[in-house]
């Protein structure tokens, strides 16, 4: 029994829709996830792009959702600290932005965005305006389990 992520929104390695992309709404879709390990106090996510032409983009990470939420809705507002959430936190994203930032590619192949969930056994302390690699390095030790979907996206 390990710990899964989903959206309604769409399937694993599946088209993300519109409305999640920087060519429609721009805002986050809604993920559940299911069987979290034992001992679980909080989540973190990270949204990335590893077809980013020049790095893997990060699109999103947010840390800290309390352990005993079962998924994010629709539309997380782009702010740094998440009340609604149980004081959820994201970070910058590559966008320079606090919050998420759908898929905006440039045109040709499709991409693939990974949504990694992960189980943590702590909640993390991190500076204001952490990044992917300050909240990678506070996981480390921390992980309990983790789960990933995938969206795929081109223009």
């Amino acid at each position: 029994m390990a710990l899964r992520i989903a959206s309604p929104a769409f399937e694993n390695n599946a088209r993300i829709p519109a409305p999640f992309t920087a060519d429609g709404a721009n805002v986050s879709p809604p993920l559940s996830w299911e069987k979290p390990p034992e001992g679980i106090v909080s989540f973190a996510l990270i949204m990335d792009d590893p077809d980013a032409p020049r790095m893997t983009f990060t699109h999103w990470m947010i840390y800290n959702i309390a352990g005993k939420l079962a998924g994010l809705p629709e539309g997380v507002p782009a702010k740094e600290t998440l009340p609604d959430l149980g004081g959820a936190k994201q970070g910058l994203n590559d966008f320079g932005k606090f919050g998420y930032g759908g898929p905006a590619p440039p045109r040709g192949p499709v991409h693939h965005y990974h949504f990694r969930l992960y189980a943590l056994d702590a909640n993390l302390s991190l500076g204001p305006r952490a990044g992917k690699v300050d909240l990678e390095q506070a996981m480390k030790g921390h992980i309990l389990g983790q789960a990933e979907l995938v969206g795929l996206y081109s223009r």
